[in-house]
């Protein structure tokens, strides 16, 4: 399914295959932690983003990056979705361990 144009700014995102965590793109590499992703401004800086990172597909490192569209809120960049948003939290079957600890 096609993906209409994003209006905004977006985040590039995949799946380390290793350990199976969400990854943020950050200076043509990738980063655990959302808030430390790359906001990409720019519709051409995105989908050069998301070209450089089909290398990381290639070399199994991740799978599936995707770009998304954030939004800036009283100062923090957020997720416009919330698939995004439960994404970034990180695994929300155990509250008491891993990303999901710091947001309760």
């Amino acid at each position: 399914m096609a993906h209409p144009p994003a209006s905004g700014p977006q985040v590039l995102t995949a799946n380390c295959l290793r350990q199976g965590d969400v990854v943020y793109w950050k200076s043509g590499g990738w980063t655990l932690d959302f808030a430390d992703g790359e906001i990409l401004a720019d519709p051409a800086a995105a989908e050069a983003a998301l070209a450089a990172a089909k290398a990381f597909v290639t070399g199994n490192k991740v799978v599936a990056p995707y770009l998304f569209e954030v939004r800036t809120e009283d100062g923090k960049i957020r997720p416009v979705k919330e698939r995004e948003i439960v994404r970034a939290a990180g695994p929300s079957v155990r509250t008491d361990l891993g990303k999901q600890a710091s947001h309760v």
